[in-house]
């Protein structure tokens, strides 16, 4: 008979994170996509900034680049971007903020310090996830919102406090709006503190960003995305001060392609933002001049997941 207290029966994967150099030395831990899981509900992309403090004088500097058929969720835990895009918006993000870019038909972006931060050498420490679009919504207009840390709600209790990003959650809900059901949360526990994984969604993870967890037993530490089995009831134990962010959501209806920043339900779909991007077709963003090519040399070939 098996035993279903085992943490076996109630993680069904576990990703460790592959370092990726975004350019001048500035290194992420990118948990999705991975050999060992593709998406969790809608989230296809999972990126672990930080923490850093950059060299003084300089700062993150990611220039324009192209999207499509996805959002992008940007939240920091220290420091501060520069959003600016193709729609006009130019919208500061700082720690406890969301900055949600719904790209759907095509969006261009950039994202750096604001320059006043640079001469002492800013810190930066944060996630961006990239959420699929349902097939309706692919083609839908681009857009930005930015909501505050005072937006966000958060349910808190002693040693315990989850702030709701997006999503419903706990009996809070945030106010951005998503195009599926989904949730997305920045958890706090001091030590020994518990917490139970929401079970009413289809598929549910927790990234360890600092401290570790203790689920029945077996202790996963920083650095680690645990993806649980559905239906599972998971009680997380901090073993130390420990923040985390829980997400996950109803999956995506079909698969997708995923090339260099592209999101889509067919091949052809990506051809096409690849040539529109190489000939110029997309908006640019206002006040900017430079913008990272069509990569030559791409990430593995489109593959559906």
């Amino acid at each position: 008979m098996s035993n279903d207290t085992t943490p076996a029966a109630k993680v069904e994967t576990v990703v460790i994170p592959r370092s990726s150099d975004l350019g001048g030395g500035f290194k992420v831990l990118r948990a999705l996509p991975s050999a060992q899981r593709r998406m969790v509900g809608p989230f296809v992309f999972l990126d672990q900034m930080g923490p850093v403090q950059l060299a003084a004088g300089t700062g993150l500097d990611v220039r324009p680049h192209p999207h499509i058929g996805l959002a992008t969720v940007t939240y920091l835990f220290d420091g501060e971007i520069l959003h600016r895009d193709s729609l006009g918006s130019v919208q500061p993000i700082r720690a406890g903020e969301l900055n949600w870019m719904t790209a759907g038909r095509g969006i261009v972006h950039s994202e750096r310090t604001p320059p006043e931060l640079r001469p002492s050498g800013p810190k930066l420490s944060g996630l961006q996830a990239w959420v699929g679009l349902p097939i309706r919504d692919e083609e839908t207009a681009p857009a930005f919102v930015h909501h505050g840390d005072t937006e966000l709600p958060v349910v808190a209790e002693p040693g315990v406090a989850v702030r709701v990003i997006a999503g419903e959650l706990y009996g809070e809900c945030s106010p951005v709006a998503t195009r599926s059901p989904l949730f997305y949360a920045d958890v706090t526990l001091g030590p020994q503190r518990q917490l139970s994984m929401p079970s009413e969604h289809e598929e549910r993870a927790a990234y360890i960003v600092e401290g570790a967890v203790n689920i029945d037993g077996e202790i996963f530490p920083a650095g680690q995305l645990i993806v649980f089995r559905r239906g599972a009831e998971v009680m997380l134990t901090a073993t130390a001060q420990t923040r985390l962010m829980l997400l996950g959501g109803e999956p995506l209806d079909g698969p997708r392609f995923v090339w260099w920043n592209f999101v889509a339900s067919s091949r052809e779909r990506i051809e096409q933002a690849k040539e529109d991007w190489r000939t110029g077709r997309f908006a640019p963003v206002p006040g900017e001049t430079e913008f990272i090519p069509l990569p030559e040399a791409p990430p593995p070939a489109a593959e559906p997941r």
